[in-house]
């Protein structure tokens, strides 16, 4: 799995993850918890993993939708 966004809006892993379901990539959102250490303050990021032969076409998808990478 590769690291393909990176952020702390849940709305943005929201839509990225519905573009992604969309154009048929598998994607698994990880750090959701961590809100339990920081108390839902929203400081760390959560971040969005594909499979790596999925990257390039996620990141497209992703530019083509104006979503910022966070990297």
């Amino acid at each position: 799995m590769k690291e393909l966004l990176r952020t702390n809006d849940p709305t943005v892993i929201a839509f990225a993850t519905a573009l992604l379901n969309g154009e048929g990539i598998d994607c698994f959102e990880i750090d959701v918890n961590m809100s339990v250490l920081e108390g839902s303050i929203g400081v760390l990021p959560r971040r969005l993993m594909v499979r790596e032969a999925d990257l390039d076409e996620a990141e497209r998808a992703m530019r083509d939708n104006d979503i910022d990478l966070g990297r």
